[in-house]
């Protein structure tokens, strides 16, 4: 379990509070609108209405205490890029921020963020990816090059076992669980079967997973 400061509570922040409620995280979410805290009680740990870009308000809260600050700003690039800034001069031990530019992304790293959520640019990522065959279900960048796939199985897989598929060797795919009703089971053997029906998880190199899969 971890403590975390949410500053912004607009939709994406909003979700990030609903998200980290499920993980069961200790969460202060803070923001300058009173409805917007109100909205966001049920998912948090406290709420506090407050200017992040006040000194005085963000020293109050006691920031080395938090293992993460998440600045989910989206409306006000000048208020996130302040409140990044006096985090981290606060003593802050980690500072994710939002950002909807590129150039906000470097602003940003240069001024307080340790790391730039950059929501718009991965999710039209994701969606790209997404759409280019029926076959991809989901999908996670890694480092451009490398990505987690989750793939509905080829029709002439099914019966197959994976060491007879060994599509490991061929294309340097590694196979890391199988799905099958909604359950993701990642206790797989060379001996494990491919049934229809099914989708499977697999890690490799973007252009070998296109070719392998055919996409």
């Amino acid at each position: 379990m971890k403590s975390v400061l949410l500053i912004g509570l607009g939709r994406f922040g909003r979700h990030i509070a609903m998200k980290l409620n499920d993980l069961n995280h200790q969460v202060m979410a803070v923001d300058i609108n009173e409805a917007r805290v109100n909205d966001a009680l049920p998912f948090v740990t406290n709420g506090q209405i407050g200017d992040s870009t006040s000194e005085e308000f963000l020293s109050s809260l006691g920031i080395r205490n938090f293992d993460v600050c998440i600045v989910a700003i989206g409306d006000n690039f000048q208020n996130s890029l302040e409140t990044a800034s006096l985090l981290k001069e606060l003593g802050a031990k980690k500072v994710i921020a939002r950002a909807s530019r590129g150039v906000q992304e470097k602003f940003l790293l240069r001024n307080g963020a340790d790391e730039v959520v950059y929501p718009e640019k991965q999710l039209a990522s994701w969606t790209a990816i997404r759409c280019t065959s029926e076959h991809i279900l989901d999908y996670i960048d890694l480092d451009g090059d490398y990505s987690i796939f989750e793939l509905a199985i080829p029709e002439a897989w099914g019966g197959k076992t994976i060491l007879q598929l060994d599509i490991r060797k061929k294309y340097g795919i590694n196979i890391l669980g199988i799905r099958e009703n909604g359950k993701l089971n990642m206790n797989i053997t060379p001996d494990t079967v491919l049934g229809r029906g099914k989708s499977i998880l697999v890690l490799g190199h973007q252009k070998a997973v296109q070719k392998c899969f055919r996409i």
